[in-house]
């Protein structure tokens, strides 16, 4: 099972990171699998970073196999969506960006990519856009809606297959709205999709 993230995904959060071009393909990255979080447990603060943020994204269920997948066909490779948080070690990830190195010790982490409960894609509004929020202690912090991306799911499917071979059961990540933040122990995190709420978890 592969985790594949999408970042930059979101003009309003590529602006409060100082980054407000916008990439001509999906910028991908990878999460092992030791990074799943999921089934409402904790996310225990890892000791390696002080600064340790939230970024609430949609996440797409794969459903069969595929390479090469045109676009238009990019619809029959994912059956399910949810919210999940791409965990990010922020002080980590920018002494790694200021050396030029690799993410992946800034994003994948054990615990790294907490998920949700899934929900068929046939229950929500693909076509008009999907609403999806994150709330931490009871208060709304991130809000967004799937026509909003920059790179869209299917063309994110699209262009990921042309590097890898998609799987049953791979999860891919579609980057995250503007509001990311710090979470600290005893913080309660929920996670909203369509106003359904799927996710749950504290951090400890």
């Amino acid at each position: 099972m592969k985790i594949i993230a999408v970042g930059w995904n979101y003009r309003a959060h590529n602006a409060e990171m100082n980054r407000p071009e916008e990439n001509e393909y999906p910028v991908v990255f990878l999460k092992p699998e030791t990074a799943l979080l999921k089934d409402g447990k904790p996310l225990f603060l890892p000791p390696h970073s002080n600064r340790i943020e939230y970024e609430a994204e949609v996440v797409v269920r794969i459903c069969r196999v595929g390479k090469n997948v045109a676009p238009r066909f990019a619809h029959r490779y994912y059956d399910a969506l949810t919210v999940g948080v791409d965990f990010t070690a922020r002080d980590l990830q920018q002494q790694l960006r200021a050396a030029g190195a690799p993410w992946e010790l800034s994003k994948g982490f054990d615990g790294s990519a907490a998920i949700g409960s899934w929900v068929a894609k046939e229950e929500l509004p693909l076509e008009t856009g999907v609403d999806f929020s994150l709330q931490l202690n009871g208060t709304t912090v991130q809000a967004g809606n799937t026509r909003d991306m920059i790179h869209s799911i299917d063309n994110i499917i699209s262009y990921v297959s042309r590097f890898f071979t998609l799987k049953m059961g791979d999860i891919l990540y579609t980057g995250t709205p503007a509001g990311v933040g710090p979470v600290a122990i005893n913080d309660h995190v929920t996670g909203y999709i369509d106003n359904r709420k799927v996710l749950e978890f504290n951090i400890k």
